[in-house]
């Protein structure tokens, strides 16, 4: 059985889709009302130079878990919409399951056993991947399901990681800044690229 969200008002596909492809995101703000987002700088992590700190290799090396791809994909939204403040909205949710449902969006899930230790979803155009948010509930996750999602990508031919924003924790992964202009071209020349993300 599929999993889907309470009935409730949800962001046009094509609207979405649309603010992507010109740089642009939605976020709900604390009032619930949404902004739409486009930062100058931008932070990217470049695939073919993802780099993976040297404390992770262990974890990779003997890795406790397993990955699947769009199997759980609401599980993975309310995963990482449960923390105190969330950007992550009832709206936000409902949305971004129907993208996933199109095939536009899509999760990377971190599994330990039957139990969903992390994981992370995003938004796929072309050769381009809009990472939304991740979340661990086993320490260690999150970065397996970025190694993961890395791995992909390459292999598809994908050319832009997109992350919003460069955070400390991004940073250890090769995450840096870039112009708002510098990433409109990259994301032009990805948008022209027929990429199709890896299900498995």
């Amino acid at each position: 059985m599929s999993e889907r969200p309470e009935h409730i008002s949800l962001l046009p596909p094509d609207l979405l889709l649309q603010a992507y492809s010109q740089g642009m995101f939605p976020m709900a703000m604390e009032t619930g009302e949404l902004g739409w987002f486009s930062p100058d700088p931008r932070g990217v992590i470049p695939i073919e130079e993802f780099r993976v700190p040297h404390g992770m290799k262990k974890l990779l090396r003997d890795c406790p878990f397993h990955i699947r791809i769009n199997t759980a994909y609401v599980s993975v939204m309310r995963g990482c919409a449960d923390r105190k403040s969330t950007w992550i909205s009832d709206t936000i949710l409902r949305s971004y399951t129907r993208l996933h449902e199109l095939g536009f969006a899509h999760s990377v899930e971190v599994w330990q056993g039957n139990t969903l230790a992390g994981g992370l979803y995003g938004v796929a155009l072309g050769g381009a991947f809009f990472g939304e948010s991740m979340f661990s509930r086993v320490p260690g996750a999150s970065k397996v399901a970025l190694h993961a999602l890395v791995t992909r990508l390459k292999s598809a031919g994908f050319t832009l990681l997109d992350t919003q924003w460069t955070t400390e924790h991004l940073s250890m992964f090769g995450a840096h800044d870039i112009s708002r202009r510098e990433y409109l071209r990259k994301l032009k020349a990805a948008l022209g690229r027929e990429c199709v993300f890896p299900h498995e």
